[in-house]
C-alpha cells in the first residue's frame, strides 16, 4: 500500500511511495509525530538521477525487514534535494563539517527538534569496506536515543551552535578589481590540465563557469593563455565520452581526467550551461566544433527534456534496462563491436570503431565502449559518418531509454531561456528562441504569483508547494534578461525587474550579503548561505549577474550598489579559489567593462537596422546589454530619448556613465564594442 508520499508532485518521492518504509514529505506534521512517539527522525535527501540513491532504495527501502526496523524506531522523512536545495544545503554543510565529505543519498538523524546527531550518506545492507551496514546504524542510532538522551542532545546543540556561528562575511569593502581577476587566472592556470583540458584530476567535472570567466577576461583583455584554456577544454569535452556523440548533450561528469567515461546522468542545468558556453566560444573564435555542440546540446535539450507544457524536465538517469531487466548504468549509451555490427554491418562498423575509438577490451565495462572522437582518428568522411550516426541512433532508440524526472526547476529553467535565447539568436535559430520564449511563458503561467513569488517547481502543469529560493530568483531573471535583448520585448524586462525586486526586499543581509532564502520563508536551524559556484552558478553570483545587468538597461543604483557588494565575497575568493567562484569571476569582467549599454534603434524590415543589431549580438564585450526598437518606443529605458541619425538607424554605446556619438556603421559600433 502507498505511503504518504504517493500524492507528491515530485519523481524522486513518488519512486519511494510504494516503499515498505513509512515516508513522510519534510513537514511540521512529521516532526510533531516524532515529538508525540517520542523518537528520532530518519532524514534521507536525494534525487531522481542519483545512481546511489537507486542502489540504496533497492537494497534497505525497498527492504521489509530493514523497513520495519526504520518504521518501528524513527520517523522517516524523504527529502528530494532540487525541491528543497535550503533543507538540504543546511544538513549537507553539518555532514560535511562532521565527516569532511558527503554526498548523496545523505542520511542524518534528527532530533525532534530537527536538530542532527549522526550523519552518513550511502549505507549498505551489510557491513562493506569499512562501512557499518544501514541496519547497524538504525540499531545503534535508536540504542543512544533511548539509553544516551543526554549525550545526544548535547551532540546536536553542539552541532547547531557550530554551524550558527559560521557567518560569512562577504568579503570586505570594494568590488574585485584588475588584480583579483588576475590572480584568479593565475591560479586557474596552475590547476589546469594541459593534457585533457579542464581542471584538477579526477572525476572532472565540466568548468562551464569557468569557461564563462575565461572568455570573457579575454574579451576584455586579449589574455591568449584564458581564450587557449577555454578553447581546448571545450575541444576535449566535445571530443571525449562526456559529450554524446551520437544525441548530442553532456553528461554529468567525468569518472576519469581525460573525459573518456561519464557518470551518465544527463542534468538540464549542466546542458543549460554548457549550451551557452560553446555558443559564446563560436562568437569569439569562429569555431565550427563550438557551433556545433552548442545546436546538438540545444536541439538535445528540446528534443529530450520539453515537457507538453513547455518547459523543461530536470533530468535523465544515468540507469536503465540492459535488456536483461537490469538497470544498468550506461547501459543505453555504450556499445560493444559485436553492437556496432549489429546495427551497421561489418565494413561500416570496423570504419566506426576507429571512428569512434571503440575497442575489443572496451573502455568503459563488460568490453563496451563510450563513444568518442579522438584526436588520431584522421580525416573522416562526412557522408558516411551522418549515415552510421543515424543508424546507431535508430538501433540505440530500440534500447530501453534511461527514466526522466520531469518536474520543472524554475531555476534551471532560467539557465536554459538563457541559453537557447542566446543560442538561437547567435546562431540563426528562431526556433530555439521560440522555445526559449514558451519556457518563459511557464514560468509566469505557472510559477509567478501576483505579488512576483515564485514557485521552485512544478510537474504535469501543477504548482508544487515549495518556495523559490534565490538561485530560481536570479536564473529566471537572467533568462527573462537574455529573452529580452533577444527578441527586442521588454515585457521581459519588466518581468526580471519584478523578480529582482523580490531579491532586493527578501533576500539581502548586511554589508551586501545575501541568503539563499527569503527572510519570511521557513525556519531551519541555520539560514543556508552559500556563494561558491558549483554544479551551477550559486544564488548569491547569480543574482550580481542579473542585478548587474538589470542595472544596465534601466540605471537603477539600487541594483547596481546591490551587485556590487554582491561582488565583494569575489574579491575574497576569486584569488583563492577561483574554480569554486567561476560566475561571479564572469560577473566581475562585466563589472569592469561597464558593462557596456548598447542601443539600436530603427525598423525591424531595415536592412541597416539589423545589420547594426547583429553587429550587437556578435559583440564578445563582456555582459554587454542590448536594446533595439523604434525610436518612440517606450520597451526598454535605453532606447528612451534616441533618435535616428539622418533619417537611419543608428546604435548607441554608454558605459561608466559616458556614452560615444551614435554611429550608422557596422564596423564602427563592432570597434566601438572592442576599445
Amino acid at each position: 500500500m502507498p505511503n504518504r508520499l504517493a500524492h507528491e508532485t515530485s519523481p524522486y518521492l513518488l519512486q519511494h511511495a510504494d516503499n515498505p518504509v513509512d515516508w513522510w514529505p519534510w513537514s511540521a506534521e512529521a516532526f510533531e509525530e516524532a515529538r508525540r512517539r517520542d523518537v528520532p527522525v530518519l532524514l534521507s535527501v536525494g534525487y531522481s538521477s542519483c545512481h546511489w540513491c537507486h542502489v540504496m532504495a533497492h537494497e534497505s527501502f525497498e527492504d521489509v525487514e530493514t523497513a520495519a526496523l526504520v518504521n518501528e524506531r524513527f520517523v522517516a522523512v524523504k527529502v528530494d534535494r532540487e525541491e528543497r536545495p535550503d533543507v538540504d544545503a543546511v544538513y549537507m554543510e553539518a555532514v560535511q563539517a562532521a565527516t569532511g565529505q558527503g554526498g548523496w543519498p545523505m542520511t542524518v538523524f534528527l532530533t525532534p527538534d530537527a536538530e542532527p546527531f549522526y550523519f552518513g550518506t550511502y549505507f549498505p545492507p551489510e557491513p562493506r569496506h569499512g562501512m557499518p551496514s544501514f541496519p547497524e546504524v538504525l540499531d545503534g542510532v535508536a540504542q543512544a536515543w533511548t539509553d544516551r538522551r543526554g549525550e545526544v542532545a548535547e551532540v546536536a546543540a553542539r552541532i547547531v551552535k557550530d554551524l550558527a556561528g559560521r557567518s560569512l562575511a562577504h568579503g570586505g569593502d570594494g568590488v574585485p578589481g584588475e588584480p583579483e581577476l588576475a590572480q584568479a587566472l593565475l591560479g586557474l592556470t596552475r590547476d589546469y590540465d594541459a593534457k585533457s583540458g579542464g581542471f584538477g584530476g579526477a572525476p572532472k567535472f565540466p568548468p562551464s563557469m569557468v569557461l564563462e570567466f575565461l572568455l570573457r577576461h579575454h574579451a576584455r583583455t586579449g589574455a591568449e593563455g584564458a581564450l587557449q584554456m577555454a578553447v581546448d577544454t571545450c575541444e576535449a569535452m566535445a571530443r571525449g565520452g562526456i559529450y554524446d556523440q551520437l544525441g548530442g548533450g553532456f553528461a554529468r561528469y567525468a569518472v576519469d581526467r581525460d573525459w573518456v567515461v561519464p557518470h551518465f546522468e544527463k542534468m538540464l542545468y549542466d546542458n543549460a550551461l554548457l549550451c551557452r558556453v560553446y555558443a559564446h566560444l563560436w562568437r569569439a573564435t569562429g569555431s565550427e566544433l563550438a557551433r556545433r555542440v552548442a545546436l546538438e546540446t540545444a536541439d538535445f535539450m528540446v528534443r529530450e527534456l520539453r515537457t507538453p507544457e513547455g518547459g523543461f524536465a530536470s533530468a535523465l538517469d544515468a540507469d536503465s534496462d540492459d535488456g536483461t531487466g537490469r538497470h544498468v548504468e550506461g547501459a543505453y549509451y555504450a556499445w560493444t563491436p559485436a553492437q556496432l555490427a549489429a546495427a551497421l554491418g561489418e565494413d561500416d562498423a570496423a570504419y566506426a570503431v576507429r571512428y569512434y575509438g571503440v575497442t575489443e577490451e572496451g573502455t568503459f565495462e563488460h568490453g563496451s565502449s563510450v563513444l568518442q572522437l579522438p584526436q588520431d582518428a584522421g580525416v573522416a568522411d562526412g557522408e558516411r559518418i551522418a549515415s552510421i550516426r543515424a543508424r546507431l541512433l535508430a538501433a540505440r532508440d530500440e534500447r530501453a531509454r534511461p527514466g526522466r524526472d520531469d518536474k520543472i526547476v524554475a531555476a534551471w529553467n532560467g539557465l536554459a531561456i538563457a541559453a537557447l535565447a542566446e543560442t538561437g539568436a547567435l546562431l540563426d535559430r528562431p526556433d530555439l528562441v521560440e522555445r526559449a520564449t514558451e519556457a518563459a511563458d511557464l514560468l509566469v503561467r505557472l510559477h509567478l504569483d501576483a505579488a512576483a513569488r515564485l514557485t521552485r517547481t512544478s510537474k504535469d502543469g501543477h504548482a508544487g508547494a515549495n518556495a523559490g529560493v534565490l538561485e530560481d530568483y536570479a536564473d529566471v531573471a537572467e533568462g527573462f534578461l537574455a529573452l529580452a535583448s533577444v527578441t527586442g520585448e521588454g515585457v521581459w524586462l519588466e518581468f526580471a525587474g519584478f523578480l529582482l525586486d523580490i531579491v532586493l526586499d527578501q533576500f539581502t543581509a548586511e554589508g551586501g550579503a545575501l541568503y539563499d532564502t527569503a527572510h519570511d520563508a521557513e525556519p531551519l536551524i541555520r539560514r543556508p548561505q552559500d556563494p561558491t559556484d558549483n554544479a551551477t552558478p550559486s544564488g548569491w553570483s547569480a543574482a550580481a549577474g542579473a542585478l548587474l545587468s538589470y542595472a544596465a538597461h534601466t540605471g537603477s543604483e539600487p541594483h547596481r550598489a546591490a551587485a556590487e557588494g554582491a561582488l565583494g565575497v569575489v574579491k575574497a575568493l576569486g584569488p583563492r579559489a577561483p574554480r569554486f567562484i567561476g560566475w561571479g569571476l564572469a560577473v566581475a569582467e562585466a563589472l569592469l567593462d561597464g558593462p557596456r549599454e548598447i542601443a539600436v534603434v530603427g525598423t525591424r524590415d531595415d536592412d541597416a537596422f539589423r545589420a547594426l543589431c547583429r553587429t550587437a549580438l556578435d559583440a564578445t564585450t563582456p555582459g554587454a546589454v542590448l536594446a533595439f526598437g523604434p525610436p518612440d518606443s517606450t520597451e526598454f529605458p535605453l532606447l528612451k530619448d534616441r533618435p535616428l541619425v539622418s533619417g537611419g538607424a543608428a546604435a548607441y554605446v554608454c558605459r561608466h556613465f559616458a556614452c560615444e556619438a551614435p554611429t550608422t556603421d557596422p564596423a564602427e559600433l563592432a570597434r566601438a564594442l572592442t576599445r
